[in-house]
């Protein structure tokens, strides 16, 4: 059996290549409002989420105008804009290889729910996850990651001693930390963590293969 039967993945960078699609729809979003973003949209923006990144690029904390922004990109994204998304290579035959070794997955992103489930379903992976988190998925909407994850494990009864959280990015890992729960980074995504800037107790896989090896050894 191994060790960690419960298997917490982050979405955008670890299993999924968004960026292309969220990086067009982020571009749509300024150019249909007319807005001029203060900052280069590219794959550096990608991970926090939606609210967060719609202030940094258009460098405003006024609410009309971010709730303007959101809602074009919405427009775009969650109509055709995220059937772009690709799976990384071998991440479809991992999560089917983990599923199938009866460990639950769950999924705690900081995506909105909507576009996750639609993601899910896209690529045929819905049935491989038992529970799919995010910050909006509540009333009033969660605060950060950590926050999420530990809603996940109370919600569903998952003691920390039998969960990893896997994901590409630092929050990542210290909102594994936040929760007790051990971490692996995955290094093949385009989150900002790198091998010499992780904890020394957090362990990191360079491959979907290498990831589930050391899963299914545990």
């Amino acid at each position: 059996m191994a060790r960690y039967p419960h298997i917490l993945f982050d979405l955008d960078g670890t299993l999924i290549d968004s960026a292309p699609a969220i990086l067009a729809s982020f571009r749509d979003a300024f150019a249909q409002t007319g807005i001029a973003p203060v900052r280069s949209i590219d794959e550096s923006i990608i991970g926090p989420p939606l609210l967060e990144t719609l202030q940094l690029l258009s460098g405003s904390q006024d609410a009309a105008l971010t709730s303007r922004l959101a809602d074009a990109f919405k427009a775009s994204y969650d109509t055709e804009g995220y059937k772009a998304t690709a799976a990384y290579a071998g991440v479809g035959a991992l999560l089917a290889s983990l599923a199938g070794a009866g460990l639950t997955l769950s999924i705690a992103t900081n995506k909105r729910i909507h576009p996750t489930r639609l993601i899910l379903e896209h690529l045929g992976w819905h049935t491989h996850f038992a529970h799919v988190y995010a910050l909006d998925l509540f009333a009033p909407r969660l605060p950060d990651k950590a926050a999420m994850i530990g809603r996940l494990l109370a919600d569903q009864a998952i003691p920390t001693d039998k969960a990893i959280y896997i994901g590409d990015r630092s929050e990542d890992g210290e909102s594994a930390d936040a929760n007790s729960l051990p971490f692996i980074a995955v290094t093949w995504g385009y989150g900002s963590i790198q091998p010499t800037e992780m904890a020394a107790h957090w362990r990191h896989a360079a491959t979907p293969e290498a990831l589930g090896q050391a899963l299914l050894a545990d």
